[in-house]
């Protein structure tokens, strides 16, 4: 007999490969450890090789799948993978299209919680130069956590009772399982863009490690030290320690412990009230009493100097003097004027009015101006001669010597 022969083109055999490994391996757990991960920056896909002993088999796990994943993928750590087997058929490369990653157990999550510890702290989100201060006195406190937990209903107790005047915003979010992380980063977020608490409380009571892995999520670190707010962390227990706690403001052991430390209690206010009221009373009272000592200095210096005496001797004198200096104007006014009415006679007596009663006379020009010599007239120019009681119009006849 002939025997049967098919022939492909290499396209053709990798769908074929494909369409039979994706019928009879698809929906299956597959044990390994990673090496050779690549996260791509901007498609968000993860590319790695999962391998044992003895084999290794290339991986992709899309954005849309490892968006929720609740630890950092890096090699060397083992997983259980979710997926199918499929052919990548323009390189004929057979791969693992991942649906679903977790650590292949405990160990692994331990593991991770390190490996994201250490490169958060590599990166230096963890040094205390970045810590803000927590306000000693806040008006309104942020909380972040399950609306419908324990710890919600704690750290209300505690506020009330030993801070009744301070205002609770409450931001209830999941705090385990998918999504968890995204919603607790958003509500840190929607805090800081609404500004309207002085201090968050980030937490929930306590779980297992798997419960309490939201809080070990590099997007709720990152959210956290982005806060210009100051957050407090309290994740679980005393012993529990997660991510969030390394990088925020102050842990607390546990979500009672955040709601004492977030503020100072009314009674503790009253009393810090009361001391300062008390240190102040005797800082004015002390000054107070500066003032009297001062003022009874004073009186002493006063007294013993008796200024009211050498006031009124220097008044005594003033007197004195305004008595000299009067008697020596009115010597000065007499004197003065007794010689003004001398000095009035001798002008009344020597002006021209007195001269022209005397018999003497002033010879005017027709224009007024005094004739001071006989050649200043033409004979036959006519002139004015003024005397003591009246005028006369005169003329020029002759010119007559001086000899």
């Amino acid at each position: 007999m002939s025997e049967l022969q098919s022939q492909y083109t290499v396209s053709e055999l990798n769908s074929q490969i494909r369409h039979l490994l994706e019928g009879s391996l698809s929906n299956i757990w597959v044990i390994g450890e990673i090496s050779n991960f690549h996260h791509h920056p901007s498609s968000g896909h993860m590319y790695f090789t999962l391998k044992d002993t003895r084999g290794e088999m290339r991986c992709a796990m899309f954005r849309g799948n490892n968006l929720h994943l609740k630890f950092k993928p890096s090699d060397g750590m083992e997983v259980r993978l979710f997926g199918s087997v499929t052919v990548y058929e323009q390189r004929g490369q057979v791969q693992l299209k991942v649906s679903r990653m977790e650590p292949a157990g405990i160990g692994d999550l331990f593991k991770a919680f390190e490996a994201m510890k250490k490169s958060l702290r590599d990166e230096g989100i963890f040094d205390e130069d970045h810590k803000k201060s927590i306000p000693k006195f806040p008006n309104n406190i942020g909380i972040v956590t399950s609306g419908s937990g324990a710890a919600l209903q704690d750290i209300i107790h505690v506020l009330n009772r030993r801070a009744p005047h301070v205002d609770i915003l409450i931001r209830s979010t999941k705090v385990q399982g998918d999504g968890a992380a995204q919603d607790i980063s958003s509500a840190i977020q929607e805090f800081n863009e609404f500004g309207l608490v002085d201090v968050i409380i980030v937490g929930r009571g306590g779980g297992s490690i798997e419960d309490l892995w939201a809080f070990n999520e590099e997007i709720v670190a990152r959210s956290i030290f982005e806060s210009n707010i100051p957050i407090i962390s309290a994740v679980g227990h005393e012993t529990d320690f997660t991510i969030a706690d390394f990088v925020s403001d102050l842990r607390a052991p546990t979500p009672s412990v955040a709601a004492e430390l977030s503020c100072d209690s009314s009674n503790d206010i009253l009393n810090r009230y009361s001391e300062l009221k008390n240190i102040m009373s005797k800082i004015v009272q002390g000054t107070i009493d500066k003032s009297w000592n001062s003022i009874d200095y004073l009186e002493n210096r006063i007294n013993l100097q008796q200024p009211q005496k050498i006031i009124q001797e220097q008044v005594e004198k003033i007197f004195q003097y305004r008595q000299r200096f009067m008697h020596e104007m009115d010597l000065a006014h007499t004197y003065y004027l007794d010689k003004t009415m001398a000095l009035s006679k001798q002008l009344v007596g020597l002006g021209p009015d007195q001269v022209l009663n005397r018999g003497y006379s002033i010879a005017f020009d027709k224009f007024g101006e005094i004739i001071r010599k006989s050649t200043d007239l033409k004979i036959g120019e006519e002139f004015i001669l003024k005397t003591g009681t009246g005028s006369l119009d005169a003329k020029k006849t002759s010119d007559i010597s001086n000899s």
